[in-house]
């Protein structure tokens, strides 16, 4: 896509090297992208796996009635 398809599609493009940190705005390192720092990219995975983040579904009834159906 060149700039102008860019333009004309209303997209709006930002470069990588100029993003900052969505944990805390500092200024994103290559090695831990998109974040900062390794303390920030665990961070971020502490709220996936304690829930704080989530993904829409659907059908979210079908897991509770499987994992009720084990017991």
């Amino acid at each position: 896509m060149t700039e102008t398809e860019s333009e004309n599609s209303g997209a709006k493009v930002v470069p990588i090297k100029g993003r900052k940190c969505p944990m805390c705005d500092k200024k994103m390192e290559q090695k831990f992208r998109p974040f900062c720092s390794r303390r920030c990219a665990n961070l971020d995975l502490g709220n996936w796996f304690g829930e704080a983040y989530s993904a829409p579904s659907d059908e979210p009834g079908e897991l509770e009635e499987y994992f009720s159906d084990e017991e």
